[in-house]
């Protein structure tokens, strides 16, 4: 019986490759990654996102997007996160050493009771991230009422915290 390799927290964390910023999330985004990304391995998935993460099931999915530059003393990954009617990007932050810093969703599409919430946030320089959310009927997904539109910005530190500021 052949042994698995053994994955590196460096190895998961390559799979991330750096991108220029700004970059935009919309629901479509994930498709690109998909693409033109290596697929995260099971292996990879079980050992470094799983014990991160919850309401996992059989249908779950993950998409390895893109690894924030220039992030000295920690590291900064989008993933993308598919499940039943809840499709999200998430930014993860870790210390050197591979220790979760913090995770929070950023991006993606929700059903939540009888409505349908679109998120799509920009990723700017300054690691500084708009985002805005439209809420619509999840029956026609197409009629946004503007009244419920929400937006706010969030901050990525120098320290892998991710600070919500308005």
């Amino acid at each position: 019986m052949k042994k698995a390799p053994t994955l590196t927290f460096t190895d998961f964390i390559e799979s991330f490759p750096e991108v220029k910023l700004p970059i935009i999330l919309t629901e479509d985004a994930q498709a690109v990654f998909s693409k033109e990304n290596t697929p995260l391995s099971t292996s990879m998935i079980e050992q470094f996102i799983i014990p991160i993460d919850e309401g996992i099931d059989e249908y779950t999915e993950y998409i390895a997007c893109f690894r924030i530059p220039k992030t000295y003393d920690f590291h900064a990954i989008v993933f993308w996160k598919g499940g039943l009617m809840n499709y999200q990007f998430f930014l993860a932050t870790f210390d050197k050493k591979g220790s979760l810093i913090q995770k929070e969703p950023i991006a993606g599409t929700q059903v939540k009771a009888d409505s349908l919430l679109r998120t799509v946030a920009t990723i700017e320089e300054d690691w500084k991230i708009a985002s805005v959310v439209g809420v619509a009927s999840a029956k026609d997904s197409l009629a946004y009422d503007p009244a419920t539109t929400l937006d706010s910005t969030l901050e990525l530190l120098p320290d892998g915290k991710i600070i919500i500021l308005t």
